[in-house]
């Protein structure tokens, strides 16, 4: 019996639709009892594949003439280091947080360039590998909330861990308390109130800006797909039109999204070595 093919909603709901642990649909964003395998999976391979090029980047750069890969390298970390420069003015910190900035922008990037790929790719040669025909898979790992909320938390970590390097624990605590409307002891609790919103606020918003605009890239690229199955020239036509335009457009946001998580982690670190 021949098998009947997805309505547009089914193609979309099993094309956002995570391989996780339970093996089911997922049935809220945001579940911590599951795993999301596909994205855990595709951030780790993908975060080895930058560090593998930016090892071998290093190990190869010369004194000389550069290639064009070292080239390409130098130009990203001077890119990066300028940024860092002028944000965390501590010469010590940069030291660390400047090739964690660059090791972060190129994980975002190549993370978001998966986008690039055929929507169906990856998914149907899953499906035939495991000759599951309802095998979920998606290879968009800043598509899902969970990774990068994953990420922001990991840079709020950073901010914490400099906040008490640079202030020392006590010198934090005091800030928590008597920043930003002052140190009359009746302030203390709005003060420290403040500084959890800004945290949660700065943590949330970090991640929800990546994960929305990937997102909605990664669904408009569904709907593309979708034009492309009509059975008319007019949708074939459309696909081809509509694929090409967005794809280039998508260029800039993959790139602008990579570039805006890692200033952001740079100025988050930067205003935790600020004193209030």
């Amino acid at each position: 019996m021949a098998t009947e093919a997805p309505t547009a909603g089914e193609y979309i709901v099993h094309h956002l639709t995570h391989l996780n642990s339970t093996g089911h649909a997922q049935k809220a964003v945001i579940d911590w009892s599951v795993w999301n395998l596909d994205t855990l999976f595709f951030s780790i391979f993908l975060g080895v594949v930058t560090l593998f090029f930016l090892i071998r980047a290093a190990n190869k750069a010369t004194a000389g003439v550069p290639g064009r890969f070292q080239a390409a390298v130098e130009i990203l970390v001077e890119m990066v280091a300028d940024q860092a420069k002028g944000i965390v003015h501590s010469a010590e910190s940069r030291k660390f947080v400047a090739p964690v900035a660059l090791t972060v922008f190129l994980w975002i990037f190549v993370m978001n360039s998966m986008d690039f790929l055929p929507v169906d790719l990856l998914p149907k040669i899953w499906q035939v590998t495991t000759g599951d025909s309802h095998a979920y898979l998606r290879v968009v790992p800043t598509a899902d909330l969970n990774g990068t909320l994953g990420m922001s938390i990991g840079v709020l970590l950073l901010c914490l861990y400099y906040n008490i390097k640079i202030k020392g624990m006590s010198g934090w605590v005091h800030e928590l308390f008597t920043a930003p409307f002052g140190g009359h002891p009746l302030l203390y609790p709005v003060n420290f109130l403040m500084q959890m919103i800004e945290f949660l606020a700065k943590t949330v918003s970090h991640g929800m800006r990546l994960f929305g605009n990937m997102y909605a890239g990664e669904l408009i690229f569904m709907l593309i797909a979708l034009l492309g199955g009509t059975a008319t020239v007019f949708g074939f036509v459309g696909h081809i039109i509509a694929g090409s335009i967005w794809a280039v457009f998508h260029i800039l946001i993959v790139a602008l999204q990579a570039f805006i998580f890692m200033m952001l982690t740079l100025v988050y670190i930067g205003q935790a070595h600020e004193s209030h």
